[in-house]
């Protein structure tokens, strides 16, 4: 499961990401991004703070400041949001590529059957989720809202 922490963050990109799209974008301040997110604004400025460290975002200072995107949403990588925001995403410390731990009660990790098994299961949801940017979340939003509106048959 994502935490709450991912999804306040995802939430606070895809607004900055329809900012972006609009014919006159401009940095959205912190209280902006809350309002249209639904995001609580408290939460809000430390999840900024690490995407903007981590180059994805930009702030300015002053009238016209706030937060604004840096990077395209075709480029913004939604695996690497959840390690940046809530850290590994392998459900065994054996089988993360970036922080890889020996299991403390594993004895043997190659004829380990636990390991064997989730390795297969992580390797098909890493497939996907690698492969996913914030320009396919914006994507599905459409496609939702266009399936939602047409009539069924």
């Amino acid at each position: 499961m994502i935490t709450q922490k991912m999804k306040y963050a995802l939430k606070a990109l895809l607004t900055l990401a329809d900012e972006a799209a609009q014919e006159v974008p401009s940095a959205l301040t912190i209280e902006e991004i809350a309002k249209r997110s639904g995001t609580p604004k408290r939460f809000l400025e430390h999840i900024l703070l690490e995407i903007r460290n981590a180059g994805v975002i930009a702030s300015t200072r002053g009238r016209a400041g706030g937060y604004s995107l840096v990077k395209a949403p075709r480029d913004i990588s939604i695996s690497e949001m959840l390690r940046l925001i809530d850290g590994p995403i392998a459900p065994l410390p054996c089988l993360s590529r970036r922080s890889y731990q020996r299991c403390e009660d594993c004895t043997d990790e190659a004829s380990c059957r636990i390991r064997k098994v989730f390795a297969e299961v992580f390797w098909s949801y890493l497939l996907i989720i690698e492969s996913l940017t914030l320009e396919d979340m914006l994507r599905s939003g459409a496609v939702a809202a266009t399936v939602l509106q047409e009539p069924a048959a």
